[in-house]
């Protein structure tokens, strides 16, 4: 993403993070940092974020791991005010899961030779959006479609719909600008396809107050009740509701989908299927973290890569 400084307001900030965080690990877990209006710098090293604060202001952030804070580098074609600064805080901390805690996740992959790299490497935590909303949005984006789709599909409805002083500015539509267009609209501007009305119908509840996704992440409400909630709601099946719950903090399903199923395939029995149940009794052990476990064990390559460096395009979430 280019962008110029010129006459660009700029703050920057620096947020403390914890022992066990691990920068890279959290940005590269899966494939959200490389949809809009995520990005990552050329040398991978930072991650860029497009964000409009309540005010209106759209600001550019640059995220980076500075030993053990972040600096949030912030350009902005106003200035921002302490209101502003919080606001920032408060997404950088959400997208990068920096308050969750993991201790005891870390502690039960120790106890497994096969899964210690996990706490070595500081992983576990993944990357979503400032909001709920958005991560509803996009994982409905990734059903029944290829990766190059998805993105194609959050890169037009980000460019159409986003709010910003430029195109390489735009940030994620709120649920009012998604909800103020047209099935038609979505179909043929966004190519979301048979996805519009469910699209709509989402932006529609969460713009009038009938659906407050956003309480969602509280993990005090049981994991069970949430995804009763998320099923409920048009266009998000058992992919999509168990995928949406691993970003709301719980981790007891596995959110089977073609991809890991053939990860799993490749990895447990040489590339032969087998059913859905036996994958479940292989990880039905490790419990609350059953999901999380899988997930790493499933995406561990990309670690061996250097957190993704060379990812295909048609590996999803």
């Amino acid at each position: 993403m280019t962008y110029h400084s010129e006459n660009l307001a700029k703050i920057e900030l620096r947020i403390r993070t914890d022992p066990g965080f691990d920068f890279q690990s959290t940005v590269y877990s899966h494939g959200w940092y490389s949809l809009p209006p995520f990005s990552v710098n050329d040398d991978r090293s930072e991650l860029i974020r497009i964000l409009r604060l309540p005010g209106g202001t759209t600001v550019r952030c640059a995220i980076a791991a500075a030993g053990r804070h972040l600096r949030v580098t912030c350009h902005s074609s106003a200035p921002m005010s302490a209101q502003d600064r919080r606001r920032i805080r408060s997404c950088v901390a959400a997208m990068l899961r920096l308050e969750e805690d993991l201790t005891g996740f870390h502690r039960t992959t120790r106890r497994y030779s096969r899964y210690r790299w996990i706490a070595r490497h500081g992983g576990g935590r993944l990357l979503r959006a400032p909001t709920v909303f958005e991560d509803m949005i996009k994982m409905i984006c990734t059903t029944n479609c290829t990766w190059s789709l998805t993105t194609i599909m959050v890169r037009n409805l980000v460019d159409s719909l986003g709010d910003g002083p430029r195109k390489e500015w735009r940030s994620f539509p709120d649920a009012e600008a998604v909800a103020g267009t047209s099935e038609r609209f979505l179909r043929n501007e966004v190519k979301t396809g048979y996805r519009s009305p469910y699209l709509l119908a989402l932006a529609d509840r969460v713009a009038s107050g009938k659906l407050n996704p956003e309480r969602w992440r509280d993990t005090r409400q049981p994991g069970s009740e949430v995804l009763k909630e998320l099923l409920a709601i048009k266009g998000i099946g058992p992919y999509a509701a168990q995928n949406m719950l691993r970003l709301l903090g719980h981790y007891d399903h596995l959110a089977l989908d073609s991809w890991v199923r053939s990860r799993y395939y490749s990895l447990y029995h040489g590339g032969r299927i087998v059913k859905d149940r036996t994958i479940e009794a292989r990880y039905a052990r490790y419990g609350q973290w059953k999901g999380l476990i899988f997930w790493m064990e499933m995406t561990k390559g990309w670690y061996d890569e250097k957190f993704a460096q060379n990812l295909p395009e048609s590996e999803s979430l």
